[in-house]
């Protein structure tokens, strides 16, 4: 299927919130990941979300190169051509994005998305993450207005971060504490610079305890509650119908999540989740177990030259795309998302 046009994408959205599940975003660095998540969002049946973080996007470009806006075009593209191929709808996505990398990164992207608008294309990207949380919220909010004015004008969603995520990720590190978990006054003050839905798609990162990297279940001390707390306040404060879910909420640092905190996390009116840690070491497992199990055949020992087949990068390549598409099922099964695609 072609990749998702905007509409496609509101409409993704909004059944995911309504239903109640939300779309794995799965975070990739190569046309070899690209693959394997695109092969388990079609095994599961399921829409998604592929995504690239500022790394990511720089290693697409060429590891001498080193260009965020060359490699996030070559992945879209990219993506556009091989998801044809795939009965069901992904949308692009550039993950993380803090503030010294905006005009390098997003600010440059926007800019040519605008001009694919104009003449009459669609977006090179679905949406578009903002991370103003290690700036202060005042001025986090300030440019998440600039920034949604223009994925308005370019038909893109925007994705913010209000609160801090534990954890490492992409060489930003944030310690583990009260910084953790967002507040009402946070996400009445969103509300005001972007409006509660009233004003255009956004997606809104709030932090209960999130933290990135490797967690074992329980080992992460998350706060579902917070999201409901959040979204209760923006009701209260609009008049809004009762119950209702202004929001459409994002789930980052999901490693060590239990299943019963991601049920209580979408029932709030989660949409996306990020997965990256997971599929990241689904992906090398079997690459690892494809080398030790096949030592003299990778290596040239004493003077041979190998096995051919062993040492290709195709073999031990599909090896770790099975791998991935496998753990790729199970996200989207967590998620609720499998067998919800919209067609």
């Amino acid at each position: 299927m072609p990749i998702a046009t905007p509409e496609k994408y509101a409409e993704m959205l909004d059944t995911a919130k309504s239903q109640e599940f939300a779309f794995p975003a799965i975070n990739v660095s190569s046309s070899q990941t690209l693959n394997a998540a695109l092969a388990g969002f079609a095994e599961a049946g399921a829409d998604g979300i592929i995504q690239i973080s500022t790394g990511g996007a720089e290693y697409l470009s060429g590891p001498t190169v080193k260009d965020m806006v060359t490699g996030s075009v070559a992945f879209a593209a990219y993506a556009r051509e091989v998801a044809k191929q795939y009965p069901v709808n992904i949308a692009l996505h550039t993950d993380h994005c803090p503030q010294d990398k905006l005009d390098g990164f997003v600010r440059p992207l926007l800019a040519l998305s605008a001009e694919r608008v104009k003449a009459g294309q669609e977006p090179l990207f679905q949406s578009h993450m903002w991370d103003g949380s290690a700036v202060p919220l005042d001025e986090n909010l300030q440019i998440a207005q600039e920034l949604h004015e223009a994925c308005q004008a370019a038909r893109i969603v925007l994705e913010i971060e209000v609160g801090v995520v534990g954890g490492e990720e992409d060489g930003v590190d944030n310690e583990i504490n009260d910084k953790l978990y967002s507040t009402p006054e946070d996400a009445i003050a969103t509300a005001k610079a972007l409006g509660h839905g009233d004003r255009g798609y956004f997606m809104i990162a709030l932090t209960f305890g999130n933290v990135h990297g490797v967690y074992k279940p329980g080992n992460v001390k998350l706060r579902p509650s917070v999201l409901k707390d959040a979204q209760d306040a923006v009701v209260q404060e609009y008049g809004l119908d009762a119950g209702s879910k202004p929001f459409h909420l994002v789930f980052h640092g999901g490693s060590g999540s239990t299943p019963e905190e991601i049920a209580e996390a979408l029932s709030y009116g989660v949409v996306k989740m990020n997965v990256d840690t997971d599929t990241q070491y689904a992906f090398t497992r079997p690459v690892a177990a494809h080398m030790f199990s096949n030592y003299d055949g990778v290596l040239k020992i004493d003077g041979e030259v190998g096995n051919k087949k062993q040492y290709d990068p195709r073999a031990w390549g599909k090896a770790g795309e099975a791998g991935m598409a496998a753990r790729v099922v199970e996200a989207c099964e967590h998620l609720r998302a499998s067998g919800r695609s919209l067609g």
